[in-house]
């Protein structure tokens, strides 16, 4: 089937931060040009609406140039319809605040103007990054989200090595490691649970860590055949590499594929055409909807086209809707 030329419009943070040798949306926007298709791009906070009209936004038409340090020019910029593109990807890092989740609501009443939203704003909603995990809790460690103090020092009794984490956090940040002498455990909840206000997620320590966090990639229901392994290093307990893990990229375990391809089809099924599921080893610890990366690693190491994974099952689901 030949495709014709197609308008994607990227919602995402500023140009001028993206690390074009790692960032996948830049590694999409590539390989879209690459095929034809036209790219924009804008910020959530150009979003807009008015009763009467469609949802529009200030955006920058741009080309890729393939300079490393002006990688992209503008050819035009001005307010447009969402509706006039073939797809919007929305690509807005975390953290998912109030102005995130405002974002959605508008990305959603542009899918009512006929606007077609890659992941779906209602799926970005109802799939918090850590809490999503409570519908797949089969595949996931032993996990505790709690608001009381008294339940996490429970928990730790019961498990003797816990994980803690914010629910709002992102690239390892604000993680601890408590051990069975619980050295530091009061001071930690302090910290995360402020007395009771914010709600933390405890996990069970799984030291297959020390061999990988690991990046499942699940695109269009489909699992991509490596993952990247985000490897501790030196007395880290996080393999972010955010926090400085190593990423390896390797092949796609066979009891991994199991867990993920249960997950592929129901995940897709929402709108959520990418996903990053982190898994450390046989276990899920997260399941990533925002703005999953690590595209570029997996090419870089292996060789397999992430991103031309990507736009296969995004021209796909675009003609699709079109035809």
């Amino acid at each position: 089937m030949t495709l014709s030329t197609m308008n994607f419009l990227f919602v995402a943070d500023p140009l001028s931060s993206f690390k074009t040798y790692k960032d996948s949306a830049f590694a999409m926007m590539r390989e879209l040009q690459r095929r034809g298709h036209t790219v924009a791009a804008c910020e959530p906070q150009h979003l807009q609406w008015q009763s009467g009209q469609p949802v529009t936004a200030l955006v920058r038409r741009i080309e890729l140039t393939g300079d490393a340090d002006d990688w992209y020019r503008v050819s035009h910029q001005g307010r447009e319809a969402l509706r006039d593109f073939d797809g919007v990807l929305m690509r807005k890092d975390p953290p998912f605040d109030s102005e995130y989740f405002y974002a959605t609501h508008l990305l959603e009443q542009a899918e009512r103007d006929g606007t077609r939203v890659f992941n779906s704003p209602r799926a970005l909603r109802d799939h918090p990054e850590k809490l999503a995990l409570m519908e797949f809790a089969q595949y996931a460690p032993p996990t505790l989200v709690t608001r009381s103090a008294e339940a996490i020092r429970h928990f730790h009794d019961e498990h003797k090595d816990i994980i803690l984490k914010p629910l709002d956090g992102m690239g390892g940040m604000g993680i601890f490691r408590v051990g069975p002498d619980g050295m530091n455990l009061g001071s930690i909840i302090e910290t995360l649970n402020r007395g009771g206000h914010t709600s933390v997620m405890v996990q069970r320590y799984l030291p297959e860590i020390v061999d990988g966090d690991k990046r499942l990639l699940l695109i269009g229901g489909q699992v991509a055949p490596f993952v990247l392994a985000r490897i501790p290093q030196g007395s880290e307990v996080r393999g972010n590499l955010a926090a400085g893990g190593k990423g390896v990229a390797q092949p796609l375990r066979d009891e991994d594929r199991v867990v993920a391809e249960a997950m592929a089809p129901v995940l897709a099924g929402r709108g959520l055409l990418l996903v990053g599921l982190d898994m450390i080893g046989n276990r899920v610890t997260e399941i990533n909807v925002t703005s999953p990366t690590c595209f570029q690693e997996i090419q870089q190491q292996t060789g397999f086209d992430v991103a031309a994974m990507f736009v296969d099952a995004l021209e796909t689901v675009t003609q699709v809707a079109l035809s």
